[in-house]
């Protein structure tokens, strides 16, 4: 990676939104974590699964849920790292960690920690290969695993699918949930609203980390049917059932609690991926390694949502059709009552974990013994 001065002390990076709107969205995010505690205080926040942190380094922590048994199978979880993970672990009715303990997987999860300032200079390297490098050098020396098995959602799909490429001699199997990866025209709505715009330099005046709310924002301008409409809608139709509620509510206050994103990792998510699309292009540089699709030689499964705006089917299926490995399998999110946004619904809604989760679990068991 570039010397942090060098990127930092740019024009670019010096323009764009001023220090005063910053502080506004610096404030909002604060107001909006006042109102998850209050959910909280009513039982209507996180209901999360007993674990402990067995690694840190800047930007991540790793969790590990439970006691290690010897010969089970381990999964890394990788959230987004705009948000608390505890969407994989929402509710014990609701939660992919604990049906994974159930079927008798060792859990560990990727924690992505609030953006410091110091850490504005973390860029893709330093998230997608460095960090989960070294969460799955720790993973091995604890569990005497040489591969395990990586599941990432959205960002943190990508993530998951960058480190592969990169370092597929250590992933046994890939599953990607909804994940961006193919990016240009497949992107969606995030594309056509940063084609109206300019740089993503030229965002903001403060080289420090990115507010969670001018994310949130951004997403709402992207694609209102998607983070309003359809939040309401899912609201009104969950009001007949008290579980599809609680859920419906429980994720809402998931939403509120957005972390402010390293401005470095903003910059290149936008450039690099979203506007160049250079990890399918083969033009991407990842510890000085150019990566391809191609050189995913793991087993994948890919969960698309046939319907959304925001991870169009093509920016996952494209990547899917050009991955190394031949042993491959798709499956479509047919969709829930009570998830808030049917973005996270592959994660907590009543048909992901009937339909989608068990048929996973199975897939991984039949190539942990591989």
């Amino acid at each position: 990676m570039s010397e942090p001065t060098a990127y930092l002390d740019t024009p670019e990076v010096r323009s764009g939104i001023p220090p005063a709107l910053r502080g506004w969205f610096e404030s909002l995010d604060e107001m909006r974590r006042r109102t998850g505690r209050m959910l909280d205080r009513i039982n209507l926040g996180r209901q999360e699964t007993e674990f402990e942190v067995v690694f840190s380094r800047p930007a991540v922590r790793l969790r590990v849920y439970g006691k290690s048994r010897e010969g089970s199978p381990v999964l890394l979880i990788v959230p987004a790292p705009i948000k608390r993970p505890y969407i994989w672990d929402l509710s014990p009715e609701r939660s992919v960690v604990r049906k994974a303990i159930e079927r008798g997987f060792d859990i560990y999860l990727v924690e992505w920690t609030e953006a410091q300032d110091d850490e504005a200079r973390f860029g893709l390297e330093e998230y997608a290969l460095v960090a989960l490098e070294e969460c799955i050098e720790a993973i091995r020396s604890r569990s005497q695993s040489s591969r395990i098995f990586v599941a990432g959602h959205s960002l943190g799909g990508t993530f998951a699918g960058l480190y592969s490429a990169c370092h597929p001699e250590h992933v046994k199997g890939l599953v990607l949930i909804e994940a961006p990866l193919h990016f240009a025209e497949a992107s969606g709505a995030f594309k056509r609203m940063l084609d109206a715009g300019g740089p993503a330099q030229a965002l903001l005046q403060s080289s420090r980390p990115v507010p969670g709310s001018l994310i949130n924002l951004m997403s709402l301008w992207a694609s209102p049917k998607t983070f309003q409409h359809e939040r309401y809608l899912d609201f009104v139709a969950s009001l007949g059932s008290r579980t599809n509620l609680e859920t419906h509510v429980r994720v809402e206050r998931w939403t509120l609690d957005e972390l402010p994103m390293a401005r470095r990792l903003f910059d290149e998510v936008v450039e690099q991926l979203y506007r160049n699309d250079r990890f399918m292009h083969g033009e991407l540089t990842l510890g000085n390694r150019r990566i391809h699709p191609r050189d995913v030689t793991s087993p994948v499964f890919a969960v698309f949502d046939p319907n959304s705006h925001i991870i169009p089917p093509a920016s996952l299926l494209a990547f899917y059709e050009q991955v190394g490995s031949r042993d491959k399998q798709s499956m479509p999110y047919p969709g829930d009552t009570g998830v808030a946004l049917q973005h996270v619904g592959a994660l907590v809604g009543e048909n992901a974990h009937r339909l989608i989760w068990p048929r996973i679990f199975d897939w991984m068991e039949r190539r942990s013994s591989e």
